[in-house]
């Protein structure tokens, strides 16, 4: 079922160039607290492994860009937004911030202040823009009259209180810190007075999040780019002190781990093979080899463990199959919970003989069929960095490509998982469920409580939800409420999904034990309850169809979903 000659993944890490991750540096003044962030975590020669194939020169002769990128340097201030300098002041406004009085006056205290220093100009030009704060609202204007070269106000709708809205401030500060080629920015809130100490404290932690993210721009692969200038963010009236300076850390860790998440799904097939994915694994465990491990299982010791679904999908690549386990452990005190996250790590989908065909099939975007694995990986490299106590979690993809061959799995065969359960394979194009399927088995075999698994697993989850929102199905209502209360922290949106029992009778094979795929109807639905069958009763479980929002299609990137939950 697989390819006879594989080579030992210490041959492909021949190429692999140590390094580490550049370190925050904190600095303390009479201002505040100050956080250096690395816009990206990845240098190249953190990705030039991937290079180097087995065949020894990746296909196409690509090669990701040596890129230098810019630190931003985040400060939290207590000082009156007027009295900053600076390139831009970014004030962040609702729909009620904005009114006036009977004197076309604002009432907010921020926005009087920054209008009476400009004598008015600032409530004259915002009505000529028909600015109104509006959520997606920004109007960045060159006024003379302040320390800062211009003023931005960005509209946070009607009103601003979720971690998903400051991020989404921070995104839009970003923006326009790129448009106007800025160096510096400050970000304060017209209305922050409401806000307790815990809200105001998310609240920086979102909006310097936020921030990177957006200055963010994965430019390995282009001839020529432009640099992002933008080096310091002042954050004005949210406090500062131990308690901020532990959130603006999280940040850095969460946003770090977002991005290397983006850049994986990002990186093209012929460059992000199985061998460099699991490269890319080894290379985190090494970094935090404290308090993680790594064991890659080429396809010989698959074999052995008797993972003939997963094998059955990689038997027709000349790119061979790894499978991948991380597993973090604290470094010390004693272990409460086990867990275990897994994600669908398919660098390409071509659909095998079921080939994807025809006007949205989506074929030129399988490089992204592996958005679980690397929103897996994303929460590994996190908590590498986080170091949570009392929690052991194993990392686990079933790393392969799906291709044509005359080695490779055809309609109608019938293949073998390794907790016993026989598969018909009437759609060799529903072959994550497969991978995932040995996955889930080995998942329960490390003796975990919980298990969640995260797939690009069906077009019929973003009919159902469209591109934003991810699908959530599970049998356990206690750990559908952990992920959900995850969810509102890390601003990512879910929907939890029925788990329609009835539905399996159209899975049921005359030959096997079961089909891959249902009727056409449900697909989703159909494709949680195949999963159902690979995981112990005695395991709480949750399977995330993040097809939709684990790619950004109006600017044709990865978004790096599902990373933040996951470390929540």
């Amino acid at each position: 079922m697989v390819a006879s000659t594989v080579a030992p993944l210490s041959f492909l890490l021949i190429s692999y160039v140590s390094h580490s991750f550049p370190l925050t540096s904190l600095l303390r003044s009479s201002s505040g607290l100050r956080f250096s962030f690395p816009v990206s975590p990845l240098y190249s020669r953190n990705t030039k492994y991937m290079a180097h194939t087995v065949a020894g020169a990746t296909l196409g002769l690509t090669q990701p860009v040596n890129i230098e990128h810019p630190k931003i340097s985040f400060a939290a201030k207590e000082i009156d937004a007027v009295e900053w300098k600076g390139d831009i002041l970014a004030v962040g406004v609702t729909e009620k911030d904005m009114t006036k009085d009977e004197k076309s006056k604002f009432q907010n205290s921020v926005l009087k202040k920054l209008d009476g220093l400009l004598g008015g100009l600032l409530a004259e030009v915002l009505s000529e823009e028909d600015f109104t704060g509006k959520a997606g609202q920004t109007a960045v204007l060159r006024l003379p009259g302040l320390g800062s070269k211009r003023v931005g106000l960005i509209g946070l709708g009607l009103a601003a209180s979720s971690p998903a809205a400051f991020r989404g401030l921070g995104e839009a500060v970003a923006a326009a810190a790129k448009t106007a080629q800025a160096n510096s920015v400050a970000i304060v809130l017209a209305s922050s007075e409401g806000l307790s100490n815990e809200s105001k404290l998310s609240a920086a932690s979102s909006i310097a999040s936020g921030t990177v993210l957006g200055i963010h721009e994965d430019n390995r692969y282009k001839s020529e780019s432009k640099k992002p200038q933008l080096k310091s963010v002042d954050i004005l009236g949210l406090g500062t002190g131990p308690e901020l300076e532990k959130k603006l850390k999280y940040a850095e860790d969460i946003s770090s781990a977002i991005i290397f998440g983006r850049e994986l799904v990002n990186s093209p097939a012929n460059v992000l093979t199985p061998a460099a994915l699991a490269a890319e694994s080894s290379k985190i465990a090494s970094l935090y080899s404290d308090v993680l491990s790594a064991n890659i299982l080429t396809a010989e010791q698959c074999k052995e463990l008797k993972m003939g679904s997963y094998l059955g999908v990689a038997a027709a690549s000349a790119n061979p199959p790894y499978f991948i386990h991380l597993c973090y452990k604290p470094p010390s005190g004693p272990i409460k919970a086990k867990l275990a996250l897994v994600g669908k790590g398919l660098t390409f989908d071509s659909g095998g003989y079921n080939i994807k065909t025809g006007s949205g099939c989506s074929i030129e975007l399988m490089k992204t069929d592996m958005g679980g694995s690397a929103a897996v990986l994303g929460a590994a490299k996190a908590l590498g960095q986080i170091k949570p106590p009392g929690v052991e979690v194993h990392f686990i993809v079933a790393s392969c490509e799906n291709m044509i061959s005359g080695t490779g799995m055809r309609p109608g065969d019938i293949i073998t998982a390794s907790n016993g359960k026989t598969i018909e394979v009437n759609n060799t194009d529903a072959e994550g469920r497969l991978t995932l399927a040995d996955a889930l088995v080995y998942a329960c075999n490390q003796g975990v409580e919980k298990i969640v698994d995260l797939a690009t697993l069906t077009g019929a989850c973003i009919v159902a939800l469209g591109p934003s929102i991810a699908g959530v199905f599970t049998p356990s209502d206690d750990l559908a409420k952990e992920v959900f209360e995850a969810s509102e922290v890390s601003g990512e949106k879910f929907w939890r999904m029925p788990l329609e029992e009835s539905y399996w009778e159209s899975m049921k094979s005359g030959v096997a034990d079961m089909v891959n795929t249902g009727g056409g109807q449900g697909g989703a639905i159909t494709a949680a309850l195949f999963l159902k069958q690979f995981v112990d009763e005695k395991v709480q479980w949750m399977h995330i169809d993040l097809a939709g929002p684990v790619w950004n299609d109006k600017k044709r990137v990865a978004t790096g979903f599902g990373v933040s939950t996951l470390v929540e």
